[in-house]
C-alpha cells in the first residue's frame, strides 16, 4: 500500500481524535484522579486476542486497583504497519489524541505493539512505564519496562497429531503472503526441520486461496494440514484468519491443526496451543505490581508456559481419531455429553433403586420359597400327626372293643360257669335244710349264696349288659338310674327324641354315664344328679350335671383312668367330650357325637 493509501486510511482515525480532543475538561480532571492505562495491541480490533483482552484486561485492572482505572486501547493493523508511513501516521495520531493524559503504565500486546512502543515513547507524557507481551526471546526489553515471554511451540501440535495418528507422513503448512504471515513461515521451517526425514515437512505459503484450496482436496494418505496464520493470500487479497482457517478445514481431505486456542471450534482438531486468556492474566499480574508502585525495570521479564492440549471432540469423531491417545492432561472440548454424562445423578439413582428392588425381589423369593418349604414340613408334619392320630384313634377303638370282647367273655363265663355252680350249690343248701341240719346255720348259708349270686349277676351286667342291644340306649339307661339310684342319690334321667342307635354308638353313651354315676356316687357327694339325652344339630348330646362339691378338671386327668376311658370312647365315635367343674360348684359333662345316617332311626320312647 502507497503513501496516498496509508494517508487515507488515517483521515477516519484523524476524525476520532478530535472528537477526543473536544471531550469536557472536567471529564480530563476526572481521568487525574483515576490509574491511566493504555493497551495496544498488534492486531486489529476483531482478533481474538484483542477481543478476549479488551474483555478480560480492564476486568483484571480494575478488580486488582478497586475500580479505580481509566483504560484506552488502540490496535495496529499488521498488514501495514511494515510501511514505515502507516507506524509515522500512527505515532502522530496517537500523540494528537493522548496529548493531554498522562498515563501510569502503557500495555503492548504482541511484538509489533512492543517494537512500536519502544520506538515512539516520547509520544506518551512522562514516559510512562511498559508492561509488555513478546511471543520471542530475541525482542529487545525496552528501557523502564518488564514483561511476559512464552513463545510459540509448533512443535507440539506435530507431536500430538502424530500420536494421534502413527502413520502421519506428511505436514503441510499453511500461511499467508504479507509480512506478519512470512514470519510465522520462517518459525515453522526452523521448529519443524527436527522431524525430518520422518516426517515430510512441505510449505503451502502465499499461495493464491484457489490455489490453497485445490492442493488442500488432493492430498496423500496418511497427512495433516498446520494451519498457522493467514492475513493475506498470494492474490493480495486480505482475510480475517480465523474465518480463513473455517475455508481451510472444510475443504482439506485431512485433519487441521493449528498452533493458538481460538482456532479450536472452528474445524481444526486442535494442538499445543497457546492460551490467550491465560496470556491476558500473566500480562495482568505484571501490569498490577507496577501500577501498585513497583519499578518496572526491578521486575525480571517472565517466562511462562501458557501452552497446552486443546482436541475439538467433535474434529476427533470425523477423522476417526482415537481419544485414548491423547496425552494426559489434555483438554477435549464440545464433547456432546453422552446419555451418562447427561442423566448420571439420574441412571444412578434408576440403578441403586433397581439393585433394591432386585434385592427386594430376591428376597422376597427366597423367603417365599422358605415359606413353602416350611409349608410343606408342616404338611408333611400335619400328615404325620394325622396319620399317628388315626393310628391312635384306631388303637383306640381296637383296645375298647378288645375291652368290651373281654368283658362280654367274663361275663359269660360268670354267668355260665361260676353263676351255674352258685345254683346247683343253692338247690343243696335248700336240700340240706329239709334234713336235719340247724335250720339257721342253713338259712344263713342259704342268704349268703344268694347275695353271691345277686353280686354275679350284677357284676356280669355291668361288665356287658347284654340286653342292650335288646332294650336300646333309652331303656337301659332308665336301668342305669333304677339300679343307681338304690345308693341314696336321687338320679333324673329325661330324653327327647332319640333314634335308634348303632351298637358301638349305644355302647360308648351306655358306658359314659355309667362311668359319670359311679363318679358321681363315689367322690361328688352329690344329692342329686341330672342325666339328660337328646338329638341336637351337630348329632346327640348326652349332659350329665351334679350339685356335688366338684373337682379340679385338669389335676384329675393323670390320677385315674376313668376320665381317659370316657374321652377316649367318645374320640371314637368322632364325638367331643367337656368337663365344666370347680371346687364347691358341682360338675358338668356335655357329650357331643355326631349321628351317621346309616343305621339311625328316629323313634320315640
Amino acid at each position: 500500500m502507497g503513501r496516498p493509501g496509508v494517508i487515507a486510511a488515517l483521515a477516519g482515525e484523524l476524525l476520532i481524535a478530535v472528537a477526543v480532543l473536544a471531550l469536557p475538561r472536567d471529564a480530563s480532571a476526572q481521568g487525574d484522579r483515576q490509574r491511566q492505562v493504555l493497551a495496544v495491541y498488534s492486531t486489529r480490533r476483531d482478533a481474538q486476542i484483542a477481543l478476549i483482552g479488551e474483555r478480560e484486561l480492564p476486568r483484571l485492572l480494575e478488580d486488582g486497583l478497586g475500580r479505580r482505572l481509566d483504560y484506552y486501547a488502540e490496535f495496529i493493523d499488521p498488514a501495514r504497519f511494515a510501511d514505515p508511513h502507516y507506524e509515522e501516521a500512527l505515532a502522530t495520531f496517537l500523540r494528537r489524541k493522548y496529548e493531554d493524559h498522562r498515563f501510569d503504565l502503557i500495555v503492548a500486546m504482541g511484538d509489533d505493539a512492543t517494537r512500536f512502543v519502544s520506538g515512539n515513547r516520547e509520544i506518551f507524557t512522562g514516559v510512562p512505564p511498559v508492561v509488555f507481551f513478546a511471543a520471542s526471546r530475541s525482542i529487545e526489553r525496552p528501557a523502564n519496562a518488564t514483561g511476559v515471554v512464552s513463545e510459540t511451540d509448533l512443535r507440539g501440535t506435530v507431536r500430538l497429531a502424530a500420536a494421534l495418528d502413527p502413520a502421519l507422513r506428511h505436514v503441510f503448512v499453511v500461511t499467508g503472503a504479507d509480512a506478519n504471515d512470512r514470519r510465522f513461515d520462517r518459525m515453522a521451517r526452523a521448529q519443524l526441520a527436527e522431524f525430518a526425514p520422518r516426517l515430510e515437512i512441505v510449505s503451502l505459503a502465499a499461495l493464491t486461496t484457489k490455489q490453497l484450496e485445490d492442493r488442500l482436496r488432493t492430498l496423500p494418505a496418511n497427512s495433516m494440514v498446520f494451519y498457522l496464520v493467514v492475513d493475506q493470500d498470494g492474490a493480495g487479497e486480505y482475510f480475517h484468519p480465523l474465518q480463513y482457517l473455517e475455508r481451510v478445514a472444510a475443504v482439506a481431505n485431512a485433519p487441521t491443526y493449528s498452533w493458538v486456542d481460538s482456532a479450536v471450534g472452528t474445524g481444526a482438531v486442535g494442538g499445543m496451543v497457546k492460551s490467550q486468556a491465560a496470556q491476558v492474566r500473566a500480562v495482568a499480574d505484571v501490569a498490577l505490581r507496577v501500577l501498585r508502585g513497583e519499578a518496572a525495570d526491578s521486575l525480571a521479564l517472565s517466562y511462562p508456559d501458557l501452552n497446552q492440549h486443546q482436541i475439538d471432540w467433535r474434529q476427533l469423531r470425523r477423522w476417526g481419531l482415537s481419544e485414548s491417545r491423547l496425552p494426559a492432561g489434555a483438554l477435549v472440548l464440545f464433547r456432546n455429553p453422552s446419555p451418562w454424562d447427561r442423566y448420571r445423578p439420574y441412571i444412578v439413582s434408576a440403578l441403586l433403586l433397581l439393585a433394591a428392588q432386585s434385592a427386594l425381589i430376591v428376597g422376597l423369593l427366597i423367603q417365599r420359597r422358605q415359606r413353602r418349604k416350611a409349608e410343606e414340613r408342616l404338611i408333611e408334619s400335619q400328615a404325620e400327626l394325622r396319620a399317628s392320630y388315626d393310628r391312635i384313634h384306631d388303637l383306640g377303638s381296637r383296645l375298647l372293643k378288645a375291652q368290651e370282647t373281654e368283658r362280654a367273655h367274663i361275663a359269660r363265663e360268670l354267668h355260665d360257669d361260676v353263676g351255674q355252680q352258685l345254683a346247683l350249690m343253692e338247690m343243696d343248701v335248700k336240700l340240706l335244710g329239709s334234713r336235719s341240719v340247724e335250720a339257721s346255720v342253713v338259712g344263713e348259708l342259704l342268704d349268703l349264696v344268694q347275695g353271691v349270686g345277686r353280686s354275679l349277676r350284677e357284676l356280669s351286667h355291668r361288665l356287658h349288659p347284654a340286653k342292650l342291644r335288646l332294650i336300646g340306649l333309652v331303656v337301659a339307661l332308665k336301668g342305669l338310674q333304677t339300679e343307681m339310684s338304690q345308693s341314696g342319690i336321687e338320679i333324673v334321667f329325661t330324653h327327647d327324641t332319640v333314634p335308634v342307635l348303632p351298637p358301638d354308638l349305644t355302647l360308648c353313651l351306655f358306658r359314659v354315664t355309667q362311668e359319670s354315676l359311679q363318679n358321681a356316687v363315689k367322690y361328688s357327694r352329690a344329692t342329686r344328679v341330672s342325666v339328660h339325652l337328646a338329638c341336637a344339630s351337630e348329632g346327640l348330646a348326652l349332659t350329665i350335671d351334679d350339685n356335688g362339691v366338684g373337682f379340679d378338671v385338669t389335676g384329675a386327668w393323670g390320677k385315674g383312668l376313668g376320665l381317659v376311658s370316657m374321652q377316649e370312647r367318645v374320640e371314637a365315635m368322632d364325638g367331643r367330650m367337656e368337663i365344666r367343674s370347680t371346687p364347691g360348684a358341682g360338675t358338668r359333662l356335655e357329650v357331643t357325637v355326631p349321628l351317621s345316617a346309616q343305621g339311625a332311626e328316629t323313634v320315640t320312647v
